[in-house]
């Protein structure tokens, strides 16, 4: 009760960096698997688990890997500017980048995965608001500039962008 009391979208971020506890935490809430069977902590149409989490860093641009619990490192350049068409943006010392492998799913499975992000990103902020954290989710986003980045195929689509850090002072 007390997250979905706290539970906020924020236009404002401090720069201090997560810990790297905090970010995987974050992860794990967001996507990770909870079950032995390797189902998530947020629903999946028909099981297709056609979300990837892309993690924008300081220290470059990172893909979720639910199995392992680990991040795997895409390139080095800082890219979190691109994870927003807003100012604010660039201030956020993470932002997530949900996207839709359509391969994964079949002629309606777009429409799914819009709804499967829209779990994901409730995920983020009822554990932002159980961390202390700030975050804001958008669509706003350069999908032609950001997506060359985050190395996508074709196939995969970005749906939704969201920003993690601390509430601005």
């Amino acid at each position: 009760m007390d997250a979905l009391a706290k539970r906020a979208t924020a236009r404002a971020f401090d720069s201090k960096d997560l810990s790297t506890q905090q970010l995987s935490d974050l992860l794990w809430a967001a996507w990770g698997i909870n079950r032995p069977d390797g189902r998530r902590t947020a629903p999946s149409a028909r099981n297709n688990q056609e979300i990837d989490v892309y993690v924008l860093l300081k220290t470059g641009v990172y893909v979720y890997a639910a199995k392992g619990h680990q991040l795997g490192q895409i390139s080095s350049e800082d890219c979190r500017a691109l994870g927003g068409t807003q100012s604010f943006v660039k201030d956020a010392p993470v932002t997530l980048i949900l996207v839709a492998d359509l391969a994964k799913v079949g002629g309606a499975g777009k429409d799914t995965a819009f709804i499967d992000t829209g779990f994901i990103s409730q995920n983020i902020y009822l554990d932002c608001a159980a961390q202390g954290l700030a975050t804001g989710a958008r669509a706003s986003v350069d999908k032609a500039a950001l997506g060359p980045k985050l190395k996508l195929r074709p196939d995969q689509l970005i749906v939704l962008a969201q920003s993690v850090g601390y509430p601005k002072p």
